[in-house]
Formats: structure tokens, sequence, C-alpha cells
């Protein structure tokens, strides 16, 4: 039998997630072609710790990323689907026995007044805002959470970060605050991880406005505000009431044959690069069945896994969403491995190896992911 031809529409989390799933699950019964706009991934969940110099961005060229999957690469972005064929504006349409489409989310300002964070922006807004505390020009600065955000997290790393770097500068009168529409901080993750991160805010001395829902700045005070995410507007694709694709647990898009979604661009209401990832594995699964391969497929089942930087030091989070009894679990230490900040079952350790040469630690199961504790019966 010919190999089933699948183009992976998106050059991110998800769609490299997918493909390392599908070369591992269905070997040479896929033909894979990866349709990315860009030449270079960048990966920047550590973007918000750059101007604090406390992290970096890893990049790689997508060609390595091809040559080392056995993936076909083309230049182009996804603009419509049609049966059978991934159309472009930059090239011809490519013909697809399944289609997977990966290509995640806009950014777009919610507030009204505020400045706008994004990891692209980092260094800018938070060099400028770090560079201003010193001078002593801000004295009250608040990072909000608009609705829509679909993942809050950078907000209370940028607040906690920002506190303690102030007060290494000796400007020990500026108020940091945040803003959010949550009940409680970080609130999708359970009370636990709730309640530890209230104990972080409380030693940096950074406040909470919980329920917060306005969309307009304060005057006399810096505000910094995450984005909304917005939908790519792909034709052929159906959309929900707010533009993204809605599909089921092993991300088939409602109402059309051979077609998959994973990642930002899908309905599910969190924006994150481990829910990307793990909607990717789903995919990769169904597809690696429908291509003849013996798996089993498993339909998405979220599980939060969040790394958050205090500003003195790391908070591993963690909590199943599928079970509401699940009051999540925090530690100092990592809870997975490779620690990276995107828990992807196949990325992760990929990425780490590119990074160090081999996964750093001796000791730990070289190039596979796992959870800690590790589970009866060995690792996930």
């Amino acid at each position: 039998m010919s190999p089933l031809r699948v183009v992976v529409a998106g050059g991110g989390v998800a769609a490299m997630e997918a493909i390392l799933a599908l070369r591992e699950l269905a070997g040479e019964r896929v033909e894979l072609t990866m349709l990315a706009p860009e030449s270079t991934f960048a990966y920047r969940p550590m973007a918000v710790a750059v101007p604090f110099a406390r992290g970096r961005v890893q990049r790689l060229p997508l060609a390595e990323f091809a040559r080392e999957t056995s993936t076909r690469l083309v230049r182009g972005s996804l603009t419509a689907v049609a049966p059978g064929h991934a159309i472009s504006s930059d090239r011809p349409p490519l013909p697809f026995d399944a289609l997977l489409v990966a290509v995640g989310a806009w950014s777009e300002p919610a507030v009204r007044g505020a400045t706008t964070w994004t990891p692209d922006l980092d260094q800018e807004v938070m060099g400028g805002l770090l560079a201003d505390i010193e001078e002593g020009y801000v004295k009250r600065v608040a990072f909000v959470v608009p609705d829509g955000a679909g993942w809050p997290l950078p907000a209370y790393e940028l607040a906690l970060m920002t506190a303690w770097d102030a007060r290494d500068m000796g400007q020990d009168d500026l108020e940091v605050e945040v803003r959010t529409p949550e009940a409680a901080p970080l609130a999708m993750f359970g009370e636990e991880a709730s309640a530890s991160l209230r104990e972080d805010l409380d030693e940096a001395g950074v406040t909470v406005r919980t329920g917060h829902h306005d969309s307009v700045g304060t005057p006399g005070t810096r505000v910094i505000a995450l984005p909304r995410a917005a939908a790519r507007r792909i034709a052929g694709l159906p959309r929900d009431e707010h533009g993204f694709v809605p599909v089921d647990r092993h991300g088939r898009v409602e109402g059309l044959s051979a077609v998959w979604a994973a990642g930002d661009c899908t309905a599910f209401p969190i924006k994150q690069g481990g829910i990307a990832a793990q909607q990717a594995d789903a995919a990769a699964a169904s597809i690696a069945g429908w291509a003849g391969a013996a798996v089993a497929p498993v339909p998405f089942s979220p599980v939060l896994r969040g790394v958050l930087l205090t500003g003195r030091g790391r908070r591993w989070i963690r909590r199943s969403l599928e079970t509401a009894a699940d009051h999540g679990e925090t530690s100092r230490r990592a809870l997975w491995w490779p620690p990276t900040k995107v828990a992807g079952r196949h990325l992760s350790p990929y990425l780490a190896m590119h990074a160090h040469g081999r996964l750093p630690g001796d000791e730990r199961p070289a190039g596979r992911f796992v959870e800690f504790p590790v589970p009866v019966g060995g690792p996930s």
C-alpha cells in the first residue's frame, strides 16, 4: 500500500509534536509534509524571563527538524481547506489523504490604554518598564489578564519578577498588582496551586484583584496587559462563535472527513503549549490508526502542566482537568522530565537533546518524557 499523505499545517508546538508522534507511531505508513509560513521554530515559553536575565528563546531551523523527521517542508500559510487539498496563497494546492491543522491563533490587544505584552515584544515592553522603574519614573504597575486571554500564567510571572527586581534596584516603594477575571490566582490549576501562588505573591508584595473585568487602563498606573487570543480564519473550516475550530476528543474536525486540528486554533478555551501538544498526540494517534498502524487511539484527556517563574526560583504545577476532585499539586522540584515549561511527550525530549546534546541528568531515561512520581508499571 502507498503511504498515507499527511499534511501538517503549522510550524509551532502542535505541528512539531504531531509530526514527531506520527513518525514514531506510523513510521513509513505516512508521507509527511509540513506547510509552515516561517523558516524557524522559536520556543518562546522562557521569553518572559529574558529581560530579567533568567532565560532565553531557543530557536531551531524547521529545515533541520524536517530533515531529522523525514518530512517535506513547504513554505506557505494555510488559507483554505478543500476536499483533499490544503490551499495556500503562496503556492499551488497541496493534495492530502489526511490534514492536521495546527496554525495557532493571533494575539490582539484587549485593554485600552495599556501596553500589550506578547513573547515577541517581551524585551521591548519589559525592558522599557524595568528601566523606568530603576530611574524612579514608575511607582505603580498593574499586570492585567483580560477576558479571553487563554493562558494567565505570564501575568503572575511578570508581576513576581518585576517586584523582586524592583527590590534589588532599591525601589522598595513600587506597588505591583495583578488584575484578573479569575475567582482565585491560577484557579484553573486547583486549590493547592492557587494557595501556593498566594504565598509567593505575598512574599513578593504583589496584590491581586480577582473578578476583574475592566478593559480600560488606569491613569497614573503603568498597565501591562496580556493579549486576547483571536482565531485565524481559514475558509472551508467550521468555526464556533469566536472563530475557533470545533473538534472531537480525537482532534477530528466536526463535519469534515480526513481533517484534524490541534492547538490554539481549536475551540478548547485554554491556549497553552502543553495542551496543544496533548491535542496533537491525540490527533496523531487517530491519523496513525487510520494509516493502518497498530495503534489504539487515545482521546484527548487534558492535564495542565505549568512552570511558574517566581523571581526567586520555580514552582511546578500540575492538575488533571478530567477529574473534579483533582485539586492540583505543586512542588519546588520538577514534576516531569525533561523539565521544560511546555511539556510535550515527544517535543520536550527532542528540544532537550538539541539544547544540550543529550538529556541533562544521566539518571533520567534518555529521549523519553517521564512523569514524577513515576506511576506503577514504569514511565508513562
